[in-house]
């Protein structure tokens, strides 16, 4: 299908419509601190996506984790910079043509009628729509909920990075080198590292995990007392270079996870409740009325939200890089890809944070995914 198509396909179809022990999905035996629930979670098992569900490069959501929404992707400012110089061509080109076409028009006594500039509604053309070949999206953010036990899931997905990754040497049976604790009980993991595939494609690969807060025992809105986890892949080679071939989709020899295999010692804690979803949340950033929360994270912060209407979903994106950005200034990429056409902005806060606000339309609904990534250190 070409990509015209493919996006009338998609705008039809929008139109139309803390002390504990390690938690055990199958253990809702309460504890003697625990408290009753005070918050219900919104429906959202029509937004999940379950394991095995494709991320890119070969990732999949593993076992026990659950993926809410769709994957954020969009382009990164390196590959939009490399195909800048040939979009300004190719727009300068289109817009000569047409005014060749108004001057002939004008000689001929047939003068053309006067374009009415159309109103900028999701969704809007793809940003590169004017070159030949649009660059595709190089980076990918999966959002997932981890239901299975955290400890298992985690080295799972730690052994994913391994099999992409094999000089990184990421080691799958201790938690301690990525997960920061208190007292045994885990706050928190992160793992960054770079290398190249095994078809040589150079990329990062970031993955974060959050039990939710200790101290109160509360998970993120929307975590269903789960720690939740993101998984970010960048591909950080030359921007054209990576544009010439598909990235890989399979990866092999990806190591064998038992239960019990952590040598570690450290637990996730089990959380009391989800905090409300009026609770703020990256940049006190707080849910407005037209938004469902569907998924959060504290640290780092997050949040995938869908609303009714696709026009919501973009104005709450456009305002909170709005808010976040130097003198309101940011910038704005579209991109189409297979059924979904994806709007990111992105805006450098005066702390030197870049923040960014993927709103995502398919033809199951509007998402809308922010986030907010610190200044990094020199």
């Amino acid at each position: 299908m070409s990509r015209s198509a493919t996006f009338a396909v998609v705008t039809c179809a929008l139109l139309v419509v803390l002390t504990g022990c390690e938690s055990d999905p199958s253990d809702t035996s309460p504890t003697p601190s625990s408290t009753i629930k005070t918050t219900q979670p919104a429906d959202v098992e029509e937004h999940e996506a379950g394991p095995d569900s494709p991320i890119t490069y070969g990732f999949k959501v593993p076992k026990g984790a659950t993926q809410l929404g769709p994957l954020a992707r969009f382009r990164s400012a390196k590959l939009i910079a490399a195909y800048k110089p040939e979009l300004d061509a190719a727009i300068a080109q289109r817009e000569a043509e047409d005014k060749e076409k108004e001057a002939q028009a004008e000689r001929e006594g047939t003068p053309l009628p006067s374009k009415v500039p159309p109103i900028d509604t999701p969704p809007s053309d793809d940003t590169f729509k004017a070159i030949e070949d649009p660059p595709k999206p190089d980076t990918t953010i999966s959002l997932m909920r981890i239901d299975g036990k955290p400890s298992d899931v985690v080295r799972r997905m730690l052994a994913q990075i391994s099999a992409a990754l094999p000089a990184a040497d990421v080691s799958t049976t201790d938690l301690s080198k990525y997960c920061s604790s208190t007292d045994r009980r885990i706050t928190g993991c992160q793992l960054t590292v770079r290398g190249l595939t095994a078809d040589e494609r150079d990329i990062r690969v970031t993955m974060t995990v959050d039990p939710g807060n200790v101290k109160t025992r509360t998970s993120p809105p929307a975590a269903q007392t789960r720690p939740v986890m993101t998984l970010k892949i960048q591909y950080v080679g030359n921007p054209r270079t990576g544009q010439l071939t598909r990235e890989s989709n399979e990866l092999k020899d990806v190591p064998d996870i038992k239960s019990g295999g952590d040598t570690s010692g450290l637990i996730f804690p089990r959380m009391d409740e989800d905090a409300p979803g009026d609770t703020p949340l990256l940049r006190k950033w707080v849910a407005p009325q037209a938004a469902t929360i569907i998924l959060s994270g504290f640290d780092p912060g997050f949040v995938i939200f869908t609303t009714d209407r696709a026009t919501d979903g973009d104005q709450i994106a456009q305002q909170f890089v709005i808010d976040a950005g130097v003198k309101g200034e940011f910038t704005k990429d579209v991109s189409e890809d297979l059924n979904e056409v994806s709007t990111t902005y992105t805006a450098v806060a005066a702390d030197g944070a870049t923040v960014r606000a993927t709103n995502v339309l398919t033809a199951r609904g509007s998402y809308t995914m922010l986030f907010s990534y610190p200044a990094t250190k020199k």
